[in-house]
C-alpha cells in the first residue's frame, strides 16, 4: 500500500473515532434526566436516539419538561372505535426551549393495544391557532428506531429523541396516526387549545389543509421533554381545575402555571426580580379539572394520591411541585372530608416527594361563597384546611394563593376582578396574581419541611 492510501486509512479511521465519540455523547446527554429527577416507570417503552433521517449533533443540556398534561380518563364516545383510521395533532405550548425533543404517548385508558404507525412533531408555522406547520421543522418520530409504536393497555411510549430546535413559548404540533382502535382514548379534557383531527394518515400535512375536524382535548400525548440549555430542571404545578386553567381565555395560554413559566424565563433573562436567586427551570401543568386529593373519580381523574407518582415524581428531571388540591374534596361531597383527612393526605404526597429529593410548596385553598356548592360548613372546612397550611409544618413553603385573591370585605369571596364569573374559578387577572405570588426562590432549596 503507498503513503498516500495508508494517509487515507489513518484519515478514515481517525473521522470514524470522531463520529463514534460524537454519537456516544450524544446519546448520553439525550439520556441523562439529571440527578434527583423523576424516572419513567418500569413498564414504559423507553428509547433515546435519533430518528431515520435526522442527524443526532453533539449536544449538550438538560432533559426537562416543555409540556405536560394529565391523563385524566377515557373520552366519552370512544369505546368501539377509538381514533381509528385518523390523525390526531396536538397543539402544546412550551415553557422552555432546547436543541432535541421527545414525546410521551399514553394508554393509561385503553382497552387493547394502541398501534401508532406514524408519528411527527413540528413547530406550529405561525401563532394563530392553525394546524400548519413549519416545513423546516418538521421531524418524523421514532421508537426504538421504528416508526410503530404498540403501546399496551394502561401503558405508555416514550419516543427516540429527535434534533430540532424547539423555542420556548411557542406552539408545537405533535400528530399521530393509529389504523385500529385501542379502545377508550386516553385524554385531557378541559385543554382550553384547538387540536385537529385529519381523516387517514397525514402526520406528515404542513398545510394543515386535510386537518378538518377541530377538538378542545388533548389525546394521547401526556409529555414533552427538551434537551434545553435555558433550564436544568422541571418544576410542576398539582392541582384540579385551577390549575387547569378552566376559565383562562382559549388559546391564549393564561393559566397559573403558564404565567410562572414566563415569571421564570423574564427573571433569568433580564435580572429583574428581588426573590433572590431563581431557579433555572421549566414548568409543566398537571392539573385535573374536578380532581381530589382523597377520592378517584373516572371523569376527573384518579385521586392526588394515586397518580402523584406518575403525574408529579416520574416526570423528567422534576426538582420542585406546587400542590394546590383539596377543593373538591370539600366541594364535591354530599359528606364533605374533614379537614384532618385532606391535610393527612396532603402529608402524605409531602412524604413521597421529600423521599425523592422533591422541594414541595403547598398553596392555601381559594375562597368560593357564591358558587352553587358553597356553606358554611364547607367554608369551616377550607378555612381549617388553610389554617393548616399556614400553620408552616406540613409544606416546605406556602404560597398564600387565598389571602391573594380574597375579598379583603368578605374573605369568603373571591375579589370581584379575579372571579371568572363563576365564584370558584379566577379569571385571566386572577390566574396572572396567584402566579405572581409565589416566590420563585421558594422553588429551590432542600426538600425538608419547615418546622416553626
Amino acid at each position: 500500500m503507498t503513503a498516500k492510501h495508508h494517509g487515507y486509512a489513518l484519515l478514515a479511521a481517525i473521522a470514524a473515532f470522531v463520529v463514534g465519540v460524537s454519537a456516544a455523547i450524544y446519546v448520553s446527554v439525550a439520556s441523562r434526566d439529571g440527578a434527583g429527577s423523576g424516572s419513567r416507570s418500569a413498564g414504559n417503552t423507553v428509547a433515546v436516539g435519533p430518528g431515520p433521517g435526522n442527524a443526532a449533533p453533539v449536544s449538550t443540556g438538560v432533559w426537562v419538561g416543555a409540556w405536560a398534561a394529565a391523563p385524566a380518563g377515557g373520552e366519552p364516545g370512544t369505546d368501539t372505535d377509538g381514533m381509528a383510521g385518523r390523525t390526531v395533532r396536538n397543539v402544546v405550548h412550551t415553557g422552555v426551549g432546547g436543541t432535541s425533543a421527545r414525546i410521551t404517548l399514553s394508554n393509561l385508558y385503553g382497552s387493547g393495544p394502541l398501534s401508532v404507525t406514524h408519528a411527527t412533531l413540528a413547530v406550529a408555522a405561525a401563532a394563530d391557532d392553525s394546524a400548519a406547520a413549519d416545513p423546516a421543522t418538521l421531524r418524523r418520530l421514532t421508537f426504538g428506531g421504528s416508526t410503530t409504536v404498540v403501546v399496551p393497555a394502561g401503558g405508555q411510549a416514550v419516543s427516540d429523541a429527535v434534533a430540532v430546535a424547539v423555542p420556548h413559548d411557542a406552539d408545537i404540533l405533535v400528530s399521530t396516526y393509529s389504523p385500529t382502535s385501542a379502545g377508550p382514548v386516553t385524554y385531557h379534557p378541559r385543554a382550553r387549545q384547538t387540536s385537529y383531527v385529519a381523516a387517514g394518515e397525514s402526520t406528515e400535512d404542513v398545510t394543515g389543509a386535510t386537518f378538518t375536524s377541530t377538538s378542545l382535548y388533548w389525546r394521547y400525548l401526556t409529555a414533552l421533554d427538551v434537551l434545553s440549555n435555558e433550564a436544568d430542571g422541571t418544576v410542576v404545578a398539582f392541582g384540579d381545575s385551577i390549575t387547569d386553567g378552566v376559565t383562562s381565555t382559549a388559546g391564549e395560554n393564561r393559566r397559573w402555571p403558564d404565567v410562572l413559566a414566563g415569571r421564570l424565563r423574564t427573571a433569568l433573562t433580564t435580572g429583574g426580580s428581588a426573590d433572590g436567586d431563581i431557579p433555572r427551570y421549566g414548568v409543566v401543568n398537571a392539573g385535573i379539572s374536578g380532581n381530589r386529593v382523597l377520592v378517584d373519580d373516572p371523569l376527573r381523574g384518579a385521586s392526588g394520591l394515586h397518580r402523584f407518582d406518575r403525574d408529579v415524581l416520574d416526570r423528567t428531571n422534576v426538582k420542585a411541585v406546587v400542590i394546590d388540591l383539596g377543593i373538591n374534596d370539600i366541594l364535591r361531597d354530599p359528606n364533605p372530608a374533614g379537614p384532618q383527612a385532606i391535610v393527612a393526605g396532603l402529608r402524605t404526597l409531602v412524604d413521597r416527594a421529600h423521599a425523592r429529593g422533591v422541594r414541595v410548596v403547598g398553596a392555601t385553598l381559594t375562597p368560593f361563597r357564591g358558587h352553587r356548592g358553597y356553606t358554611d360548613a364547607r367554608e369551616r372546612v377550607r378555612q381549617s384546611v388553610n389554617a393548616a397550611i399556614r400553620a408552616g409544618d406540613l409544606f416546605d413553603e406556602v404560597v398564600d394563593f387565598d389571602k391573594a385573591l380574597r375579598d379583603p370585605y368578605d374573605p369568603r369571596s373571591l375579589r370581584s376582578e379575579y372571579d371568572s364569573g363563576d365564584h370558584l374559578h379566577p379569571s385571566d387577572r386572577g390566574y396572572r396574581t396567584m402566579a405572581r405570588t409565589l416566590d420563585l426562590s421558594e422553588l429551590t432549596g432542600p426538600a425538608a419541611p419547615a418546622r416553626l
